[in-house]
C-alpha cells in the first residue's frame, strides 16, 4: 500500500470519527451514523489495500 493511499485512509478515518462526535455533541443520529459508515469505508480500503499488499509478495 503506498504511503498516499495510507495517508488518504487515515485522513478518512479521522473525518468519519469527527463526524460521529459532532453528531454525538449535537444529538444528530444521521451525522453520527455517517460518521460511523465513514470509519467502516475507509477501514475496508485499508483492509483491501493490505490484502492486495500480501498477495504482491
Amino acid at each position: 500500500m503506498g504511503l498516499a493511499d495510507k495517508a488518504q485512509n487515515k485522513a478518512e478515518e479521522l473525518a468519519g470519527q469527527a463526524k460521529e462526535k459532532l453528531g454525538q455533541v449535537t444529538g444528530d443520529e444521521d451525522s453520527e451514523n455517517e460518521g460511523k459508515a465513514d470509519q467502516a469505508k475507509s477501514n475496508l480500503k485499508d483492509a483491501g489495500e493490505k490484502a492486495k499488499d500480501a498477495f504482491k509478495h
